[in-house]
């Protein structure tokens, strides 16, 4: 697949992303979103279940967080949650990558050209392999060839909010600290430290 021709603002380092996690100091209206959920009322949500509180950030760096443990998307704005959805993503052997990642394009009436033109609403690419976070079927468990799927409503709500550049970091409890992998409504400062190992690198 030919990379479109596109000019990309410069990629946030890792230490920014972690730095915007850190800095923190409308209820939706479809039946699909609830109110601002405690820790267990998150852990409880059923597929297709969202929480959407731009409100509560509402201006600053977004950050997206998945956990493949939790088969969860948290959304951050300034550090700040302001989004939790149930998602599907890669079943075994078309595992979802972890990682920083950024959005390299984004495709609101998108069309795979690897899976009979299947539809892939409110794209947003986080890999040239295929690699996306899409509106799709919620199962309740990992389902997709690798991307990461969401509710129909939640992907146009976040589509709204999302840029090319914005960091998505996949997490799972075995390649990130648990506060990631598990993160929180504010990821705190003295978390930091745990991401000083790979905080020099560019991505």
């Amino acid at each position: 697949m030919n990379k479109p021709s596109v000019c990309y603002p410069k990629s946030p380092t890792r230490r920014q992303v972690f730095g915007w996690l850190a800095s923190a100091s409308a209820l939706g209206l479809s039946r699909n979103a609830i109110a601002e959920p405690s820790v267990a009322a998150i852990d409880s949500l059923q597929p297709g279940q969202f929480s959407w509180h731009p409100e509560k950030a509402p201006a600053g760096h977004l950050v997206i967080v998945v956990s493949l443990p939790d088969q969860r998307l948290y959304a951050y704005r300034q550090g700040v949650r302001i989004a939790v959805s149930t998602c599907s993503t890669g079943k075994p052997g078309h595992g979802t990558p972890t990682g920083v990642f950024a959005i390299l394009q984004k495709d609101k009436h998108h069309r795979s050209s690897t899976y009979n033109d299947a539809p892939m609403p409110n794209m947003n690419r986080l890999t040239w392999s295929g690699v996306a976070l899409h509106a799709g079927d919620l199962p309740g468990y990992p389902a997709s060839h690798g991307c990461v799927r969401l509710p129909l409503e939640f992907s146009e709500k976040l589509f709204g909010i999302t840029e090319i550049g914005t960091p998505v970091i996949i997490a799972n409890a075995a390649t990130y600290p648990s506060v990631v992998a598990h993160p929180g409504m504010v990821l705190a400062k003295n978390k930091q430290k745990d991401f000083d190992a790979v905080a020099h690198i560019q991505y």
